[in-house]
């Protein structure tokens, strides 16, 4: 999987307003210099099962936490002071919540600082040359390796809705990608994100990861190391620092994903639901745009080019800059049992991980899958088709929680 450990935290930035269509026209224009057609690169999530955290009201809580989230933490027998104090950092394998519903995220405000959110490392799944070509029937030749390119700076003005995903995991502070994308049932704002299952949950050894959150447009203006010891958390976070309160992925991830992906692979994709650290405003709202999931799967051959965007932090790559890849993509099936992925040439690495995948239609970038597992040479990327199941997953978050 291509996600990345991390352990600086984001810093909160100026209010801008995301020019989705910069965002269309650079796909575009790559994709048609790629020899793209109209039926170009756009990124959306498909989803899986959902797991809710019940966050509650402000206030009367333990720990400073809401009090329907305290109740919750009680009732698995967490205790909300201890958690908020570092409680959570006890990965004990009999108490790791696994479940679908048993999905719990309290905000620890100010846990995600500029420093730890620069020292997170990636949440990387790969897979060996055996493992890629199992079924060769449904695989297509291995794609040529494209060189991946950095972003235009500022990110909030070329592709805002793209950013880092920050987790704790019992190996350390860990970072993916993931993408602002629309709540078809709260229109204008939207409060749901897009990235991979791995990088909420560890899948069939393990379960939720903890003190999820998001930063749009991180970074903004692609400054070095040396640079960002300096900088302000306006630069760092720009849009701020967005917690999940809720976490969806699918039940095949739950069960079946491993540390090469295994047979969640194909069905390795998450939805959040997210809060501000600070503010009242919808993440679309304050980001300025967000975009819509495609849920259609359409098979590789009916597609001329696909995007992937991404935060790689895996050498060569540092975590710090915006880069993307495009390409036509193929077809990868990992098992005759499991749908067939999509896959592409690209050099991202580890940290890329949950970063969307996007295509054109009719002039419109759209969300249709996400990196999910990549080659140990990393010459090439992988990500599930988003179909029924996404779509039922993204629905159920958008009615039941995405209105809260």
């Amino acid at each position: 999987m291509r996600s990345t450990p991390t352990s600086a935290a984001p810093r909160r930035g100026r209010r801008t307003v995301l020019a989705a269509a910069g965002l269309v026209a650079a796909l575009a224009l790559t994709a048609t210099a790629c020899g793209g057609t109209e039926d170009e690169a756009d990124a959306k999530p498909d989803g899986g099962a959902s797991q809710a955290a019940d966050t509650g009201d402000a206030g009367g809580g333990e720990g400073g936490l809401p009090a329907d989230l305290a109740d919750r933490l009680r009732e698995h027998g967490i205790d909300a002071d201890q958690w908020k104090d570092g409680g959570w950092k006890n990965w004990d394998k009999d108490k790791w919540l696994s479940e679908a519903k048993d999905f719990v995220n309290p905000m620890i405000e100010g846990l995600w600082g500029p420093d730890r959110m620069t020292s997170a490392k990636e949440a990387d799944k790969t897979v060996t040359t055996k493992d890629a070509t199992a079924d060769q029937g449904s695989t297509d030749p291995e794609p040529a390796p494209v060189e991946a390119t950095a972003e235009k700076t500022p990110y909030h003005e070329n592709a805002a809705p793209v950013g880092k995903v920050f987790f704790d995991s019992p190996e350390g502070s860990m970072v993916c990608s993931g993408t602002v994308v629309k709540d078809v049932n709260h229109p204008g704002k939207s409060n749901l994100v897009w990235t991979a299952g791995h990088c909420v949950h560890a899948g069939g050894s393990g379960g939720w990861y903890r003190n999820i959150a998001f930063v749009p447009s991180y970074n903004d203006l692609a400054k070095s190391e040396a640079e960002l010891a300096a900088a302000t958390t306006t630069e760092i976070a720009p849009y701020g620092t967005w917690w999940a309160d809720w976490a969806s992925t699918s039940d095949q991830w739950i069960k079946g994903g491993s540390e090469n992906g295994g047979d969640g692979a194909a069905h390795d994709y998450s939805v959040l639901h997210v809060k501000p650290e600070q503010g009242s405003k919808s993440l679309e709202e304050t980001v300025g745009a967000a975009l819509e999931v495609d849920f259609s799967a359409p098979s590789a051959t009916e597609v001329a080019s696909m995007g992937a965007w991404g935060y790689p932090a895996a050498p060569p790559y540092n975590g710090l800059q915006m880069f993307k890849c495009v390409d036509r993509p193929g077809r990868l099936s990992l098992s005759p049992s499991l749908p067939t992925m999509y896959r592409i040439g690209c050099t991202m690495t580890g940290g890329s991980s949950g970063g969307g995948w996007f295509r054109v239609v009719d002039g419109e970038t759209k969300l249709v899958s996400n990196t999910s597992i990549g080659p140990l040479e990393n010459t090439w990327l992988a990500g599930p088709q988003l179909g029924r199941g996404a779509e039922a997953m993204y629905q159920n978050m958008s009615k039941t929680y995405g209105g809260r």
